[in-house]
């Protein structure tokens, strides 16, 4: 018998201060749930990080992959790429390989020279948005996002519509967890990353 793990939420938020990248912790096999404090979440940089949904092994691939031309980028230009120009070279990337494509939904969000988000399907295709959702919870989550999503927000009340989103979805999704929300948020400033835990 194959098992596989299954199942998760992430979303993003862009505002005019940042973007917010959230996500579930838990990590199911099959119908049983493996871990309860797996990050999905990866930072690529220091203002750049991505969201992972879909197979660990891919996308831990991809974030070296990415880790690895952001340095070289920066070695060569003396300078940061750009949140969107990471977010191309991913497409590019997932791309080039849809005949034995990378089982990942990917969101990657960062603040470089401003806050940039996108969401990235297994094929390379590429949408920038202020706010999106993947993973198998995604349809509970993108309805809180699009009922409470403002232009004007502050970054704080993007963090708690983001948190807020990932709880929702992990009441309704049983692949996605509701007890622990990671949390990172990009501004200006660099990227802080925290854990919201909620009792029972």
């Amino acid at each position: 018998m194959e098992t596989k793990k299954t199942g998760t939420t992430t979303v993003g938020i862009k505002v005019k201060e940042g973007v917010v990248l959230a996500a579930d912790t838990q990590a199911s096999l099959d119908h049983m749930v493996e871990t309860l404090n797996i990050k999905k979440i990866v930072p690529i940089t220091d203002r750049i990080a991505i969201t992972t949904a879909g197979s660990v092994g891919d996308v831990q691939a991809l974030a070296r992959m990415l880790e690895a031309e952001a340095r070289y980028y920066q070695f060569t230009w003396h300078k940061p790429m750009s949140t969107r120009a990471m977010a191309n070279l991913l497409s590019n990337i997932l791309n080039e390989n849809k005949f034995f494509p990378y089982l990942v939904q990917i969101i990657i969000g960062g603040y470089v020279d401003e806050p940039t988000l996108a969401n990235l399907d297994p094929l390379g295709g590429l949408v920038f948005d202020d706010y999106t959702a993947t993973g198998s919870g995604s349809p509970f989550a993108i309805a809180v996002l699009e009922d409470g999503y403002r232009e004007d927000m502050s970054i704080e009340e993007a963090r708690e519509l983001a948190v807020r989103a990932v709880r929702t979805a992990g009441k309704r999704d049983v692949y996605t967890g509701h007890r622990k929300v990671q949390v990172v948020v990009i501004t200006k400033d660099g990227m802080k990353e925290e854990f919201v835990e909620f009792k029972e």
